[in-house]
């Protein structure tokens, strides 16, 4: 097993303080809220096969706290750049990849997003790599709901997700200028 350094910091946002993680290369390996740090911690070291994650504090590390909050100020384009790094199965990385395609406050559902994979079939699939993304709201997972159009699973909880979505669309005229 193996130790990983990454830099922390925090933003407040109208839904609460979210946390961000990102190595000394100024990659993202971890965003999730204040209230969920601990299930933060869990799935990175799950997913590096650490013994141990040391964390450093830092306010604005590489510009990316700032990023962020560009974001809730309603500046979507702020985060198509954000470089995020992270492990997981390639079938994981994959669903990643295609997450950060969906254009903001637009939502797919988990079986059209497993169309775009190709495995019509991995619905389920689809949902767990979903619910395993380290790297929420520049990975957006939040714009993936049911077949019924139904919000479903968010890790943040789902007043989060109807919160970020009503956000994108409100600001979308802006992201599409």
């Amino acid at each position: 097993m193996r130790e990983m350094v990454l830099v922390r910091d925090t933003l407040t946002t109208p839904i609460g303080e979210l946390v961000l993680l990102a190595d000394e290369e100024c990659r993202l390996r971890a965003i999730d809220w204040v209230d969920h740090e601990e299930r933060m911690h869990r799935l990175l070291a799950r997913q590096y096969r650490l013994s141990k994650i040391l964390v450093q504090e830092q306010t604005d590390p590489f510009g990316l706290t700032h990023a962020l909050g560009n974001y809730f100020d309603g500046d979507l384009h702020a985060l198509h750049t954000l470089p995020v790094a992270t492990e997981g199965t390639m079938f994981q990385r994959r669903v990643w990849q295609l997450l950060r395609e969906i254009p903001a406050g637009e939502t797919i559902s988990y079986g059209v997003l497993a169309q775009r994979l190709g495995q019509p079939n991995a619905v389920r699939a689809v949902g767990l790599a979903n619910g395993a993304n380290p790297v929420s709201i520049v990975v957006p997972c939040h714009r993936v709901i049911g077949a019924n159009g139904s919000l479903t699973g968010y890790g943040g909880g789902l007043e989060r997700k109807r919160w970020l979505l009503e956000h994108e669309r409100a600001h979308r005229a802006r992201a599409i200028a």
